[in-house]
């Protein structure tokens, strides 16, 4: 475990990371029956490849949140503080 805290948008990136694996499981899968001349698998299985696609469109979805999360802390920092 690390030290780290969590910022926003990192759990986006681990679900979408996950989801990706299984898609590209899925789609590895998929296209070896193509090339084994075997006869080809379901539609479930093409359906599951395209989580693919899903995963990496989550994943971006947490970069750009954690991005715009550091733009904020950057922008309240940099204000000037009043003297009071």
């Amino acid at each position: 475990m690390t030290s780290e805290t969590s910022r926003p948008g990192d759990l986006l990136v681990r679900v979408g990371a996950a989801v990706f694996v299984v898609g590209a499981v899925a789609t590895l899968a998929t296209i070896t029956p193509l090339f084994l001349g075997s006869d080809p698998l379901p539609t479930a299985a093409y359906l599951v490849s395209m989580l693919m696609g899903v995963g990496f469109a989550i994943a971006g979805a947490g970069v750009l949140r954690s991005i715009a999360a550091q733009r904020r802390e950057a922008r309240s920092e940099a204000r000037p503080r009043p003297h009071g």
